[in-house]
């Protein structure tokens, strides 16, 4: 393969490529999660989840895409199997484990979140100690895209308390100390 010459040294390609791998693991992570909560999720807000679910599918199919695809403009190859990517994500499985459709949502949220977290940490990282404004653009595209199913997300369960586990808190949990 010729060598590539786009103003970047070997280093500085390699530093992002690294980088874009870890967002297109944690990507397909929260792909194979999305897709499962869209087959499991019961209950009154069945359609409305499933659908909006099916969005969220096919946005992070869409980037998953252009992550590898980036990954391949720069010289490099794109993480492609299950393994690699549960050895380089940032996000856990909840493997055998199917919460209620709020915890459902909530933990989603907190997903796009740890990715919206690390793709700023990116966007930094591509600019300033790779030289790579183009990838900086690139993922902060993503980032917003990532805020705004997040935002999508979070109003859907806005004014409810969740449990770190997904649950509703019981009554006596929600009720403040001292009323």
């Amino acid at each position: 393969m010729p060598r590539i010459n786009i103003g970047l040294s070997e280093e500085q390609r390699q530093g992002v490529i690294s980088l874009l791998n870890q967002d297109l693991a944690d990507s397909y992570l929260l792909l194979v999660k999305t897709k499962k909560y869209h087959w499991d999720v019961v209950g009154p807000q069945f359609r409305s989840l499933h659908e909006l679910w099916e969005e969220h599918y096919e946005k992070l199919t869409e980037n998953i895409d252009a992550l590898a695809e980036r990954v391949r403009a720069l010289g490099g190859y794109p993480i492609g199997t299950m393994e690699g990517f549960l050895n380089v994500a940032t996000l856990r499985e909840h493997a055998g484990d199917v919460p209620s459709a709020t915890g459902m949502v909530a933990r989603l949220v907190e997903d796009h979140e740890q990715i919206i977290r690390n793709l700023r940490e990116h966007v930094d990282q591509s600019g300033e100690q790779f030289h790579d404004q183009g990838t900086a653009d690139f993922l902060t595209g993503l980032m917003e895209e990532h805020e705004d199913m997040a935002w999508m997300l979070r109003s859907f369960i806005e004014g409810q308390a969740i449990e770190p586990d997904g649950r509703q808190p019981t009554e006596e949990a929600q009720t403040p100390v001292g009323v």
